[in-house]
């Protein structure tokens, strides 16, 4: 997904960090607290998981700071430290390349890959979503094991198919803009809550491994836990059921694992790289599905600029609103997964008009 910058042009400086940090702090901190297990999480989604899981029992430290695009994160070397150093990392493989090369050269027996658990869906190459059950079969049962199977080593691709460099052998689409993605894997699994809750049973039985005196209280705390995840699911299915139209127009194809799950589709302006810059075809493009679809609004994100999309909503007549992918919470944002997701829900309902 990353294709900006990060894997090739910092390598040289990754590879120097991961030495500096793991010389630096390789045991577990000096003012860590001993009775609690400590976790790294690679960026707030994953942080939410363990905090939520792990409650007093874990202490949680995420490598992205608020406010920060989490695609690009360069680690420090303490940072690099804190991977060395921790019990077990929450990460997902493929998404961040200096997460990646600090787990793999650090700490790969401590780690939590969730894409070991859910197989991540392809990215969209045009900026539509594809076959996504309008007959009203959400199509998730069948497609990453929610009866409790785990066994999706060889279903998504651990080779670095999410995306950041490009690559996946696919064949390149016709679209400039869309052909980064060709191949790629979107990564965003946590805006389907049931496909989070089923990461975080997972995660429960791993941080009982590595603490199996807490065992029960982890297993309770993500029963706990799913309850809510499918809680917000049942909200979002009554929520979006009955809307005027289904066609989301984003910045960005982040959503894919949300419109499946509800039976949307987005239209993104860019592929699934934020940062990417639209050529004049695709802005062209857009405006006129836009106007095809009478989209009243045009969304943008916290962590990205707002101008392209202001752009096209002034030539489609629309207004402009945040939907949020959830990679990381604003500086500013006091609140948490729920309460993101539920302002995502209240966003879309007013977009698509539903009653």
């Amino acid at each position: 997904m990353n294709n900006r910058r990060a894997p090739r042009a910092l390598a040289a400086t990754s590879a120097a960090l991961l030495a500096l940090g793991a010389a630096a702090c390789s045991d577990k901190p000096t003012d860590a607290d001993p009775q609690r297990v400590e976790v790294v999480a690679a960026f707030y989604p994953l942080q939410f998981l363990a905090e939520q899981i792990g409650g007093d029992t874990v202490t949680v430290s995420n490598l992205v700071k608020p406010g920060a695009e989490p695609h690009d994160v360069e680690l420090s070397p303490s940072q690099v430290g804190e991977v060395a150093g921790a019990e077990l990392i929450v990460y997902l493989r493929g998404f961040q390349p200096q997460v990646d090369e600090a787990v793999q050269q650090n700490a790969a027996d401590r780690a939590f890959d969730v894409t070991t658990i859910e197989p991540l869906l392809d990215a969209t190459a045009d900026g539509h979503d594809h076959d996504h059950g309008h007959d009203g079969d959400t199509g998730h049962e069948d497609d990453h094991g929610h009866d409790g199977d785990t066994g999706h080593e060889d279903d998504h691709g651990h080779d670095g198919d999410t995306g950041h460099e490009g690559e996946g052998g696919a064949e390149t689409p016709a679209d400039p803009d869309h052909a980064a993605d060709a191949g790629s894997k979107d990564p965003h699994l946590w805006l389907d809550p049931t496909r989070l809750a089923t990461v975080g049973d997972q995660l429960a039985d791993r941080l009982a491994q590595a603490d199996p005196e807490h065992a029960d209280d982890y297993a309770a705390r993500a029963s706990d836990l799913r309850g809510k995840l499918e809680q917000l699911d049942a909200e979002f299915t009554a929520g979006l059921e009955t809307c005027q139209r289904r066609e989301i127009v984003v910045s960005h194809t982040a959503f894919g694992y949300l419109t499946t799950r509800y039976q949307l589709e987005q239209i993104g302006i860019t592929g699934l790289s934020p940062e990417h810059e639209p050529s004049p075809q695709r802005l062209a493009e857009v405006i006129e599905e836009a106007k095809a679809h009478q989209a009243t609004t045009i969304f943008f994100e916290t962590l990205v600029s707002p101008k392209v999309a202001e752009t096209i909503a002034a030539q489609v007549g629309a207004e402009t609103a945040v939907l949020d992918p959830l990679e990381g919470l604003a500086a500013d944002n006091n609140g948490d997964y729920f309460s993101v997701m539920r302002a995502n829900l209240a966003a879309l309902q007013t977009a698509l008009d539903c009653a």
